[in-house]
């Protein structure tokens, strides 16, 4: 695990140092560099496998080869097998090295032999030729930059940025996404000319020529036909056997336990697997809706695990600007559980196994039951529904709460003025920002340079494929594709890598998404019972009282925060709004959602989250404020 970077251009040999440095935190344990007439690579190394010379960049037999990787292959120890009975020879133990001879024996398809997360770079010298590729799923990122003659690439934007080749400029499209979706879509970043290698493609660049290729995808139109019984055990068998390949290792591994099933039962299955005293990092909060460490407690004591607890206090303004410096973009509030569960990991460990993908691979949201719901209540004519029921739902008290009636009330309402893929589309972002919102929080000057773009058609390109036929399989190919890399994974990635910790995740690995692809939805969704057959493996690990608990995961009550402990500050900090000086945000319309989520009349809490964000990110990226002084100002503000 570590951080990648690499620059070809006039000014390489400067560059590349400070590109690796400013990605420290993704590799405290050394740094490695590589440098010719036309490029500089270099890497930043947190030592997980072959620790004493698994040093990098790493070259091939006869050094016509440099690799640089960020990740871990977890099917190396049979790869390395096969290319040594070919005649391969290597010079180390570690794992990546098997990417090399990988690239030797099949060229640019050597990505589909790996099974893994990475994001790495090989140099050909031979051709001249740079090769990169990036996981299926999207685990570890990767971004790019071509500009005035120069091409740079790093695990970080900010890296790309320390190059000095480009300067921090906006993408305004990429924000208009952001603020509807939650994610950046595509290859967008914060900034104008840097991009993301989306996940499963692999980019050439050779002749000054950039070629980017899709080289894996899912289909879930191939059904396997078998009892639930059976479809259960081919279940458990292939999570037990990914679990096993996820413990490649030398040093100690734990487990992120948040209470809920997913990781339950991945910390379960490591325990199962014969790793003995498993540390187990769960936080929780003061307020007993939204705290699971009663949950996560009982699975630890259940397999005699070394549990590690803390309850979080809400102390956003002191730890956002250490988020969004290593997100290099607006922070997550899902993210804020993950950064204080790994800076509490990170004392003990270096690596640690989660739960993500179990929701987007089994069908865990409400969302995808809501559908359902949706469809009954349209039975009712739209008059109706929007004339007299909404006047009713209108009145329901905000509670402030997760997912509180009012929320579920009106979301309903909305969801049901649409159908299929807008549908879908419509319910990623009803409680952020919709089209219509977006058209009043952004100025008209801003809109007019935008060219009013559709975050929709971001979601509608996923939805609308012929390699899915029922919706729920619709809607989980969507998040695949979607939500996966370019949200969870991206937060998964940045809030442990900036306490040096790295996180797996076996319930996204591509063999067991591809498995999930052919289980009949009727047995991920099945009635209203979210992630059906998961839970069905997970009775078999997990105490009744976990497998009967609602999805709840990494949550806090940021509504009720907003009203009261941070009402001064947040009012203080739009009063000077960079967004609003920039002629980017209309003013009136950010004092309205402070007036109406502080009143109680609207829970505007994601909504006033992200512009908190931008606000905190603007200053650190574009006027050159750092952690410790945006603290600082935190400070003048409260």
């Amino acid at each position: 695990m570590c951080g990648i970077a690499g620059i070809m251009g006039s000014q390489r040999t400067d560059a590349i140092k400070k590109m690796t440095d400013i990605m420290i935190h993704r590799g405290p344990d050394d740094s490695g560099y590589f440098h010719d007439d036309e490029i500089a690579l270099g890497q930043r190394r947190l030592s997980i496998i072959d620790l004493n010379s698994g040093r990098q960049p790493i070259s091939n037999e006869d050094n016509t080869l440099q690799l640089v990787c960020n990740g871990e292959i977890y099917n190396s120890p049979e790869l390395r097998k096969e290319l040594k009975s070919r005649g391969h020879q290597f010079k180390t133990e570690t794992d990546v090295e098997v990417i090399l001879h990988l690239y030797e024996e099949h060229g640019d398809d050597c990505v589909k032999f790996l099974r893994g997360m990475f994001a790495f770079a090989i140099w050909d010298s031979r051709n001249r030729r740079l090769y990169m590729a990036r996981d299926h799923l999207g685990q570890k990122p990767l971004f790019f930059c071509r500009h005035d003659g120069a091409f740079a690439f790093a695990s970080e934007a900010k890296s790309i940025l320390a190059s000095e080749i480009v300067k921090p400029e906006i993408d305004l499209e990429g924000l208009w996404h952001y603020l509807s979706l939650r994610f950046m879509p595509d290859d967008h970043s914060m900034f104008k000319f840097v991009q993301k290698l989306p996940a499963a493609h692999y980019l050439v660049y050779e002749n000054s020529q950039i070629t980017i290729n899709h080289y894996w995808d899912v289909d879930f139109k191939n059904k396997l036909h078998a009892s639930e019984d059976e479809l259960t055990d081919q279940l458990d068998e292939l999570l037990l056997e990914t679990v096993k390949g996820h413990l490649l290792s030398d040093v100690r591994v734990g487990a992120f336990l948040s209470g809920g099933i997913d990781s339950g039962t991945v910390a379960s299955m490591m325990a199962v697997l014969g790793e003995t005293n498993l540390p187990n990092f769960s936080i929780g909060t003061k307020e007993k809706e939204f705290d699971e460490l009663p949950f996560a407690r009982l699975v630890s004591e259940n397999y005699g695990m070394e549990a590690h607890e803390k309850i979080i206090e809400p102390d956003l303004i002191h730890t956002i600007p250490s988020m969004i410096y290593h997100m290099d973009e607006p922070a997550d509030p899902f993210g804020f559980g993950v950064y204080l569960v790994s800076e509490m990991a990170s004392e003990h460990v270096k690596v640690v196994l989660g739960g993500d993908g179990g929701d987007e691979n089994f069908a865990g949201y409400d969302r995808y039951s809501g559908q359902r719901l949706v469809d009954y209540y349209c039975l009712l004519p739209q008059w109706f529904r929007q004339g007299i029921v909404k006047k009713v739902t209108d009145r329901i008290p905000e509670s402030f709460g997760y997912k509180s009636l009012a929320q579920k009330a009106a979301w309903v309402n909305e969801m049901s003025l649409f159908s299929g893929g807008d549908r879908y589309a419509q319910s990623l972002g009803v409680l952020r920002f919709t089209h219509e919102s977006k058209r009043k929080l952004f100025t008209a000057s801003a809109i007019n340079e935008l060219g009013d773009p559709s975050s929709s058609e971001k979601i509608l390109k996923y939805f609308n494929a012929d390699n899915a036929d029922h919706v729920v399989d619709k809607m989980l190919y969507t998040d695949l594709m979607t939500r996966i890399p370019d949200h969870l994974l991206t937060i998964g990635d940045r809030m442990t890598m900036a306490h040096s910790l790295e996180s797996r995740a076996p319930l996204i690995d591509y063999k067991v998404v591809e498995f999930a692809a052919t289980l009949p939805a009727n047995i991920k969704l099945k009635g209203n019972n979210l992630k059906y057959i998961l839970r069905q493996v997970a009775k078999r690990y997990l105490p009744p009282e976990v497998t009967r608990l609602k999805k709840q995961g990494f949550r806090f009550p940021l509504g009720i925060w907003f009203r009261t402990d941070l009402k001064e500050f947040l009012l203080r900090l739009f009063e000077q709004s960079r967004f609003v000086e920039l002629g980017l945000f209309e003013k009136s319309y950010i004092d309205n959602l402070l007036e109406e989520h502080i009143s109680g009349k609207v829970d505007h809490n994601y909504r006033i989250w992200v512009l908190l964000n931008l606000e905190y990110w603007y200053r650190m990226y574009f006027e050159g404020e750092t952690v410790e002084s945006m603290k600082a100002f935190s400070d003048q503000l409260a």
